[in-house]
């Protein structure tokens, strides 16, 4: 293999982590690139191989049987696992074909290769086919000996044999589609990683966040992003360094989002109540700010208190972040007249997930939160969550009850008097929510598209 024609080229439009440095874009990257390496330091992965499933075997990347070290063909081992690692090495030749030829004699197959050079060295990232039988500890053993430094190492899955491009042109897609895909596109494309997003403008309680340039900064294992409406997103990833390259896409995928507004797929549902009521179910964002305040006005204290865990009197100042698409998915309920009388949001919290419901009383007992909540935690699902919990009270009957209707293991701790329910999506119902597409029928209920 050779550097001739790397998978990535050199970011161009990288900056210092302070956001200071001056000149044209290749000052402003060489800039990225000392600071960020001025930056690194060991950041070891555990000590023990990081779990997760035996994919099958299968063909390497281009269709045809690996080739051994020796150039003879072989056929792909009957039991194999896959490995995605980062190793950083001299920027020289022959630096990769050591690491290559260390990998060929324990029997790994290099799937796909992206670099990302640094200067005087280059970070290698691999997706690896090896024998089951080899721990991570014997792969790192061997890179080590063949001049690898700073050497991550993770299990990986089919997922990761889709190349890099395609990847983050699917990425990209969902973005433009779907404002709230932001958050989730970031944690594909960067990798295990922590994504918090600050409003410009905070609510009670909450400090405004540091000012950030429009550039973005880079520092170390945290990248901070000015978010599209002027706040803040915080990227942060534990072990792993982001190197300028990530840090360029990540900020691609920012201004795509910023240049695109906001956004919402507008197809809805219509759902047929068991006592015959048509109601419609569609996404919502700020947009439903005036509807969502009416509903809320038409809610007793008790449910709006159940609801939010604090004084009443302040719920309404909530709704522009929770309607917000940057900050999750918002499900609306309407009557045929168009009254708003019920809100479901999932949210994006760091890296778990919360699921909130408001239905309006007249129209509680009558199956719209458990629809609500189904179809937030099939939503959930889809965007690769492993859990979601809902901080109710032991009072809320109504709340309980519907997260006991998902038929999912379910968690219950008391915090302070809060009960905090979580499920476990691995074992969810087969079941998928296309908003506004195709026909499904659940409890009896039918839904269909409505235009």
């Amino acid at each position: 293999m050779s550097r001739d024609m790397p998978d990535e080229t050199r970011d161009r439009q990288g900056r210092s982590p302070q956001g200071q440095s001056r000149g044209g874009p290749t000052a402003r990257f060489t800039a990225a690139l000392h600071s960020w390496r001025a930056r690194r330091h060991g950041h070891a992965p555990p000590a023990s191989d990081t779990g997760g499933g035996r994919p099958p075997a299968a063909a390497s990347w281009d269709g045809l049987p690996a080739a051994s070290a020796g150039g003879a063909v072989r056929s792909a081992p009957a039991e194999s696992s896959l490995w995605r690692m980062r190793t950083t090495v001299r920027d020289e030749p022959g630096a990769l074909a050591a690491l290559c030829t260390a990998l060929a004699g324990k029997g790994v197959d290099i799937l796909s290769l992206q670099t990302h050079p640094l200067g005087t060295a280059t970070v290698d990232e691999f997706l690896l086919r090896a024998p089951a039988d080899l721990a991570g500890t014997g792969l790192t053993a061997a890179v080590s000996g063949a001049g690898g430094t700073d050497t991550w190492i993770e299990r990986a899955d089919a997922h990761d044999l889709v190349d890099a491009p395609t990847r983050v042109l699917g990425l990209a897609t969902r973005t433009a589609l779907d404002a709230a895909e932001l958050p989730l596109a970031l944690r594909q494309l960067l990798g295990r990683c922590t994504i918090r997003s600050l409003p410009a403008a905070p609510g009670a309680g909450r400090r405004a966040p540091e000012d950030v340039p429009a550039e973005g900064t880079l520092e170390d294992t945290v990248m901070r992003l000015r978010a599209p409406e002027g706040g803040v997103i915080t990227v942060e990833r534990p072990y792993l360094p982001f190197t300028p390259t990530e840090f360029a896409r990540a900020r691609a995928l920012v201004e795509l989002d910023t240049r695109l507004g906001p956004r919402v797929p507008r197809g809805q549902d219509v759902l047929t109540l068991p006592e015959g009521s048509d109601i419609t179910v569609r996404r919502a964002d700020t947009g439903d700010l005036e509807a969502a305040r009416a509903m809320h006005e038409r809610c007793s204290p008790e449910t709006l208190r159940l609801r939010y865990h604090g004084p009443v009197g302040d719920v309404d100042r909530y709704l522009n972040h929770l309607l917000s698409p940057r900050f999750g998915r918002t499900l609306a309920v309407r009557t045929a007249s168009g009254r708003v009388v019920g809100l479901g949001h999932l949210l994006w919290d760091g890296d778990e997930t919360e699921v909130a419901l408001l239905v309006e009383d007249a129209w509680q007992r009558r199956g719209i939160g458990g629809e609500l909540l189904a179809r937030l935690v099939a939503m959930a699902g889809e965007a690769g969550c492993a859990h979601v919990y809902a901080v109710t009270q032991a009072s809320n009957t109504g709340m309980v009850a519907a997260m006991r209707g998902l038929e999912l293991p379910l968690d219950y701790q008391i915090e302070e008097g809060t009960l905090v329910i979580t499920a476990r999506l691995d074992q969810r119902p087969a079941r998928r929510v296309r908003e506004g597409h195709g026909e499904q029928q659940q409890g009896g209920s039918r839904i269909g598209r409505r235009s």
